[in-house]
């Protein structure tokens, strides 16, 4: 814009001239109010949004770990019937083997060998197992974790969001002030 242009509203400064700055300052302080309003409105649903999205992660975390505890528990059932296929497989060989030498598989010494490999078997199993709960307790407890931090991300964005509104509140509602 050139200085020509500028001119005559300088020269117009005079009674009516003020007042038309007048408007002009008050038009500019409207649109501040309405700017530092419409960031204020923006800073509240970003808090609540985060908030939302923080909650929304966590709470795919923790359906993704179900889904990995069931796969565990599967996995351990795969595992012990294999283990337990494996020993079954070792006791048909020994009682093989026994026979093959023409020890009686009633005898006391074949009867104390097969209890210890059942015994043996047993405790595999149960090893088995309880290495497969353990994982699953470890896995819900990462679950409850993910509810809680769910839910914390939750109050988290409205916290924020609610001390955006009670400091820019005497912005946004001018009459609070007095």
């Amino acid at each position: 814009m050139c200085v020509a242009a500028l001119a005559p509203i300088f020269t117009g400064l005079g009674a009516g001239g003020a007042a038309t700055a007048a408007g002009a300052t008050a038009a500019a302080a409207t649109t501040g109010g309405f700017l530092q309003t419409v960031g204020t409105v923006l800073s509240v649903t970003g808090a609540l949004s985060q908030g939302i999205g923080e909650a929304r992660a966590a709470n795919t975390q923790a359906r993704l770990i179900e889904t990995q505890k069931q796969t565990e528990a599967q996995l351990t059932a795969i595992k012990d019937q294999r283990e337990r296929a494996a020993f079954a497989a070792e006791i048909a060989k020994q009682r093989g083997e026994f026979a093959a030498r023409g020890v009686s598989l009633d005898s006391p010494t074949s009867i104390l060998l097969g209890q210890e490999a059942a015994r043996e078997m047993s405790f595999n199993s149960q090893a088995l197992q309880s290495g497969g709960r353990a994982r699953r307790a470890e896995l819900t407890a990462n679950q409850r974790m993910l509810r809680g931090r769910r839910k914390f991300s939750l109050l988290r964005g409205g916290f924020r969001a609610a001390g955006t509104l009670i400091d820019q509140a005497q912005v946004i509602w001018p009459g609070l002030q007095s």
